[in-house]
């Protein structure tokens, strides 16, 4: 009670005065991604700010406050042109390369926009904020410089290392995994190593080809007369808050600066009321449910022939029921435990006492969804943080991996009897769904506060880490090492040269008095 009266103080009707104008941008075409911008913009416009939304989804229904503007963009599965499936097998490299690439031709595509032009040549708007995704979305903080105004960046998922540099939060290799990478925070030596190398190629990539190249975009869409500042400068001096889509809880510890703040499960909300159907459905599982989805990018549809009837065998051997979700009208060799649907309330079906275990990809959201209903997973990680994802969940025991390549008859049925069968994994789920979700506040309740707050605070100079007016030697403290070193090396050498002086003088010493010995 005492939570719920601190956060109608905390949250009550704002005064209209205090309502802001803010521009949005979310560009990526993903609808995991859209979902949460939506979460989150959507409490912004309640709270009384006006909203103006760059974004592939306008909503669904008309808000006040609220305007959409909508870009046209291919599909994922065109921009990475072909089966998303096929990324499995990529190596860092190639993930790097391909991720830039999109970089460059997203930013391209919206900055060309005829409605983004028109924000671009615009002379009599003013925005007070502008929140933007903080994937693929670097190119937008021209808009920034342009109209100056604070950013607010909400990361979709755990947040890498060198999204903690805009804002000078440290994070160190040796035991914070970078988001990207398939490790968890307690590594071996040659972990650390790839840990250490891996967050390095990034930055530099980032740096030296990928932020250069969006330079060249951005001077070409914006076609502005005066100079443009290089974006790598814009990235620290206008990132005032980033917001990242994880918890310590479910995630590992590490710093973080008061400019980072954690807001993992903010899409979650309390379960609601099923179709008659499917709460029929599910009520009826004596044996229990095994919920399946590959999440929204991903289809099922869109599996290789050999493992789809990897799957179908082997859930056809268990005895709980099971709901797929499945994109096409038909799944040749439906087993009669499976039942289909195009689109499932997945957070809501997880809720459903009678779901026992969940056959995800591992997106971050799914992860969020299930760790919050208490429910264990099997994992078949694709690309991006989906292996880091799963990666933790088995090393929170909440998990079982089964790699893609790894599909098999047996290798699902294992994963399926152990995942059901186990105890172990249903216990430790719910331990961590009680952890995840004792907070003071809701996930949605801190993200809004903290962007009003750097809103109330002109941009929160105040809350600015030292650590980004500092060069790279100088925070790594290579000058100071250096300096030590020198001192020390001066020390020894004349403390050598005084102890060689001295055996010299006693050498000559000794000599001169054995040769006074002999003549007497």
């Amino acid at each position: 009670m005492l939570t719920w009266v601190a956060a109608l103080l905390l949250f009550g009707v704002p005064n209209v005065a205090d309502a802001a104008n803010i521009l949005a941008f979310f560009p990526a075409p993903s609808h995991s991604h859209m979902t949460l911008k939506s979460t989150l913009l959507r409490e912004l416009t309640v709270r009384g700010h006006q909203l103006n939304v760059v974004s592939t989804a306008p909503e669904k229904t008309p808000l006040a406050n609220y305007t959409d503007i909508v870009v046209s963009l291919p599909s994922f599965a065109k921009i990475v042109g072909g089966n998303p499936y096929n990324l499995e097998d990529n190596t860092l490299f190639e993930t790097a390369i391909q991720t830039w690439h999109l970089g460059c031709g997203l930013c391209a595509d919206v900055l060309s926009d005829t409605k983004v032009q028109e924000l671009i040549h615009s002379k009599d708007l003013h925005f007070d904020l502008i929140i933007m995704e903080a994937f693929f979305s670097d190119c937008f903080l021209q808009f920034a410089y342009k109209f100056k105004a604070p950013v607010v960046k909400f990361c979709t998922f755990g947040g890498t290392h060198w999204m903690g540099d805009w804002v000078g939060n440290p994070s160190p290799p040796s035991y914070v995994p970078d988001a990207m990478l398939n490790l968890g925070d307690r590594m071996s030596f040659w972990e650390r190593a790839f840990n250490l190398l891996g967050g390095t190629f990034f930055r530099l990539g980032r740096q030296l080809y990928y932020l250069p190249r969006l330079d060249a975009v951005v001077r070409n869409l914006f076609n502005v007369s005066e100079p443009l500042p290089r974006l790598v400068e814009l990235e620290a001096t206008t990132t005032t808050l980033v917001l990242l889509n994880s918890h310590f809880s479910i995630s590992y510890p590490r710093p973080l600066t008061p400019s980072i703040v954690e807001v993992g499960g903010l899409h979650v909300r309390p379960p609601r009321q099923l179709p008659q159907d499917l709460q029929k459905y599910l009520d009826e599982a004596s044996h229990g449910v095994v919920y399946f989805s590959m999440g929204s990018i991903l289809k099922s549809s869109d599996l290789p022939d050999v493992k789809r009837q990897a799957l179908l065998k082997a859930f056809a051997k268990i005895k709980q029921k099971v709901l797929w979700k499945w994109e096409t009208e038909s799944l040749p060799g439906q087993p009669d435990n499976v039942r289909l649907g195009q689109w499932l309330p997945q957070s809501d079906i997880l809720a459903h006492p009678n779901v026992l275990l969940f056959v995800t990809h591992g997106g971050l959201l799914s992860s969020q969804e299930a760790i919050t209903r208490g429910i264990p997973i099997v994992g078949i990680p694709i690309f991006g943080d989906q292996k880091h994802n799963v990666a933790r969940a088995v090393s929170f025991g909440i998990g079982i991996r089964l790699d893609f390549n790894n599909i098999s008859e047996h290798s699902v049925s294992w994963a399926l009897r152990e995942g059901l069968e186990n105890p172990k994994y249903l216990k430790n789920a719910r331990r961590l769904s009680r952890l995840f979700q004792d907070q003071p506040l809701t996930p949605l309740q801190q993200a809004v506060y903290w962007t009003e707050y750097v809103m109330r605070h002109k941009g929160a100079p105040h809350m600015r880490s030292a650590a980004l007016d500092l060069t790279w030697y100088q925070y790594m403290l290579l000058d100071v090492i250096a300096v030590l070193c020198l001192v020390i090396s001066s020390v020894l050498f004349v403390t050598f040269l005084l102890l060689k002086t001295m055996i010299n003088q006693i050498s000559k010493f000794r000599t001169t008095k054995h040769l006074s010995k002999k003549n007497k």
